[in-house]
């Protein structure tokens, strides 16, 4: 596999070092705007009052604090928005809008369901049979980002990388990579999708929407955008395909799951029913879970040792496996396995309500010298005994036959409430939750996938908005019980929807104040009367504000300036249009520009650098593409 490296702590790590380097920033540039306003005092920057800008410099501030410090990106956030409420400059309905925005509710409801579609096992299937297990980086990255930029085409791209996310969170723990490698590529694939047609992203509608009500223009058909939006998405492949290695880093908890202490040794049944019966081990996909070895098959009063891969699985197959608890996880999810010991069935509570906890034997504890059968472990604890780890020993034998001893290390299978009732006991010395090893409800996918279908249809024909059509596929989820009420809120990353209004309250800022206004007036009253040079402005302004207001915001901002610009000059406005919708579109260079770059965030463990490293090649990329070839296809 290949080599991973360690994060490296920030340069600027000590607090007086980033307020010198904030303060000297912040006076170089009230220098730069002032040496702008002495230079263009007819520009609108010199009649934007305090407010205006005490929110530049707010937003600024922001910026740099995400790019410097290790404070979290959502504390710097609501800390910002706190300023501007608190001096008045947003009133409280407009500090909270960001709050009730129906983009950042439509998130949060989109990971209830993609938690029911990783709870029924839905993702698992995708992540076999689209993602596979390649060998070489490339690889990966073709198979991960052509169908995730396929799907984005024609679907919303929050609910596409909502739903890749865990699958690609779970891929990289197989191929014992870090996520970092490939969670923005994974955003940029949809953000690439979405410019090659109208449907791709919300932007282009609304901009389509602008000039239909403001023009006497035709509205735009599908893939009137694709002439210019498919060359800047090759070129933006090519370019991740290309730099990725060098300019993605490379970050990984320190123990992984193949340097796991504890290695448990557990027992599975092949299902006499199941799908895996006449697979061989490889087509399976028991040959390549990391952390993880099949020691032997146990086939009636046959032991089959050193297990080929091309052994073929039959029903009431015994696989005697050694391995991390992370992988043992994996096996209990698969379809087709289940735990050897018949005693899990025994349990009182129903396996849907079940998760997988560790437990370590005390010295104190009276099953100590007693097997795990003989201490009637399940009726005493109302827990089953799945695996045992000691010392990093393969245990042989039955699970029921092991004889307890201190320091022992269990694998349990009971209900979530066992950590609660064991909290006082001295029988453990510690008890800890596996995350997500809560039984899969195989037998809820096909629901599951209907609610995604539903989802998809209604908001691609327009039937319903995305946020009714992501609750109506949530309610199914839940009410069909794909997914329990308390995982469904569990599942809800909180952090992301806290950045999401918090940046979406600093946007109304900008806009409230004029300051986005201004600012783009100003940098395109410098392009003077060129129609080549203020398409190229236009693009790069669009650019900037997507950067730190919304995508739509953006798109609405510069529409206006666009189209008396195009009228004083008497050129074709159709090249602005389409500049307007990619730039606001193709959001690379900050986490917060787009909401995928902000979903893809926290998962991939990324600093607010990581994204302009590869970002800000790739803004001047699809900035170039697309000045040079709007003109082209639509003249002025």
């Amino acid at each position: 596999m290949w080599t991973e490296q360690l994060p490296q702590r920030g340069r600027f790590s000590k607090p007086r070092t980033v307020w010198l380097m904030l303060i000297f920033i912040g006076l170089l540039g009230m220098v730069a705007i002032a040496l702008l306003d002495t230079l263009f005092p007819a520009l609108p920057m010199a009649d934007l009052g305090w407010q205006g800008w005490f929110t530049l410099a707010i937003t600024l501030v922001a910026f740099l604090l995400n790019a410097m410090t290790p404070l979290p990106v959502e504390m710097v956030f609501l800390g910002a928005l706190a300023l501007l409420f608190m001096t008045g400059i947003l009133e409280t309905d407009q500090a909270l809008s960001g709050f009730s925005n129906s983009g950042m509710v439509t998130v949060g409801v989109l990971y209830i369901v993609v938690s029911g579609l990783q709870q029924t096992g839905a993702l698992a299937w995708i992540s076999q049979h689209v993602l596979g297990l390649p060998k070489r980086e490339f690889v990966a990255l073709v198979r991960l980002m052509f169908p995730v930029m396929g799907l984005s085409a024609f679907l919303n791209n929050t609910p596409v990388v909502a739903m890749f996310i865990p699958v690609v969170n779970d891929w990289c723990r197989k191929l014992q990579v870090s996520p970092s490698k490939y969670m923005i590529p994974l955003s940029y694939a949809a953000i690439f999708g979405g410019v090659c047609t109208l449907v791709g992203t919300s932007t282009n509608l609304v901009v389509n929407g602008l000039l239909v009500a403001n023009t006497d223009y035709p509205p735009m058909r599908m893939f009137d955008i694709a002439g210019i939006g498919l060359p800047c998405a090759i070129a933006g492949i090519i370019f991740v395909f290309a730099f990725s290695r060098l300019l993605l880093p490379m970050r990984k908890p320190v123990i992984s799951a193949g340097v796991d202490p504890r290695q448990y040794t557990v027992e599975m049944v092949v299902a006499p029913n199941s799908s895996l019966v006449g697979q061989s081990i490889e087509a399976a996909g028991l040959r390549h879970l990391p952390g993880l070895y099949l020691v032997e098959i146990v086939r009636g009063n046959q032991v089959l040792a050193a297990v080929s891969p091309k052994e073929v699985l039959r029903g009431y197959d015994q696989l005697v496996f050694v391995g991390a608890v992370d992988s043992i996880v994996d096996l209990h999810r698969m379809r087709g396995l289940q735990p050897a010991t018949d005693q899990v069935f025994k349990l009182d509570s129903p396996r849907s309500e079940r998760c997988l906890i560790e437990a370590v034997v005390s010295n104190t504890c009276p099953l100590i010298r007693k097997t795990i059968r003989e201490g009637q472990f399940r009726t005493r604890y109302d827990a089953v005994v799945l695996a045992v780890a000691r010392n990093g020993e393969r245990m042989p034998g039955k699970i029921g036959d092991i004889r307890l001893q201190q320091g022992d290390v269990l694998l349990l299978e009971a209900h979530a409430n066992f950590m609660e009732r064991q909290r006082g006991s001295r029988d453990f010395y510690l008890t800890s939750g596996v995350p997500d090893s809560e039984p899969p409800r195989h037998e809820k996918a096909p629901i599951a996938l209907v609610a995604l279908l539903i989802m998809v249809l209604f908001a691609a024909f327009g039937w319903l908005s995305m946020l009714k059509a992501a609750t109506l596929a949530a309610m199914i989820i839940v009410v069909a019980g794909c997914c329990s009420p308390v995982r469904a809120m569990r599942s809800i990353e909180w952090s992301v929807l806290l950045v999401i209004g918090a940046a979406l309250g600093i946007s109304q800022a900008l806009e409230v104040t004029g300051a986005s206004e201004a600012i783009a007036s100003s940098f395109i009253g410098v392009a003077g009367g060129n129609p080549w040079i203020t398409l190229a402005v236009i693009y790069g302004i669009t650019t900037l504000m997507t950067e730190v207001i919304t995508n739509n915001a953006a798109a609405a901002l510069m529409f206006p300036i666009s189209l008396s610009i195009s009228q004083s000059l008497g050129v074709n406005f159709m090249p602005f249009v389409i500049c307007i919708m990619i730039a606001a579109s193709a959001s690379f260079s900050t986490p917060i520009g787009y909401q995928t770059n902000l979903m893809v965030y926290g998962p991939g463990g990324y600093k607010f650098t990581d994204f302009a490293r590869i970002g800000i090649p790739l803004n001047l990329l699809f900035g170039i593409i697309t000045v040079l070839l709007a003109p082209r296809i639509y003249p002025f």
